[in-house]
């Protein structure tokens, strides 16, 4: 789409606090508006771009720095990113911050590790509460709040779509995306 822009929208925040969610809410509603873009989801590459890496800090770090890079190359090319990793150390989202500039929007997914184990559908965080999973995000292992994200969601007290539509009126008010068409 001539004169779009490129951008990340990099959201962190622990497991299950919504970070996948939001992002495939926002592709559907940015696809449907002649959006072309790219979801960068931790899952995804870490089966891909990241296989064979654990989640020591130093891990963590080498896949969180890999999906940077490849915003990084998309972004600054035209493509609006959406990555949607955990990523739970400040030192490393400011790395990723200072690599793109104005073209990171950091978003924090906000959800107290109760709030995510009680949406855990995957048990994760019940193996970790018995120490089962070693080095788990929020349990064992740190999770580094924001201080100044760009946008917060907060998912334990507006639902996925909210936030969503907030995002997506934050977007256009940075004329970063095309306003939706009226029905």
């Amino acid at each position: 789409m001539a004169g779009e822009k490129g951008f990340t929208l990099w959201f962190t925040g622990l497991s299950g606090a919504g970070k996948t969610t939001i992002s495939g809410l926002l592709e559907t509603e940015l696809r449907a508006r002649g959006c072309k873009l790219e979801i960068l989801d931790g899952d995804v590459v870490r089966e891909n771009l990241s296989k064979g890496l654990g989640f020591s800090k130093e891990d963590r770090d080498i896949n969180i720095r890999r999906i940077a890079f490849v915003a990084d190359l998309l972004s600054r090319n035209g493509v609006p990113v959406i990555t949607a990793a955990i990523s739970p150390y400040a030192e490393i989202r400011d790395e990723a911050h200072e690599l793109m500039g104005d073209r990171f929007i950091e978003v924090y997914v906000k959800a107290s590790v109760d709030t995510c184990a009680e949406r855990d559908v995957k048990g994760l965080y019940a193996k970790a509460f018995s120490g089962e999973i070693k080095e788990f995000t929020g349990v064992s292992d740190p999770y580094e709040v924001p201080e100044n994200p760009a946008w917060v969601c907060d998912t334990e007290n507006e639902t996925p779509e909210e936030s969503a539509q907030k995002l997506l009126e934050y977007l256009e008010s940075r004329e970063l995306i095309p306003t939706a068409v009226a029905a």
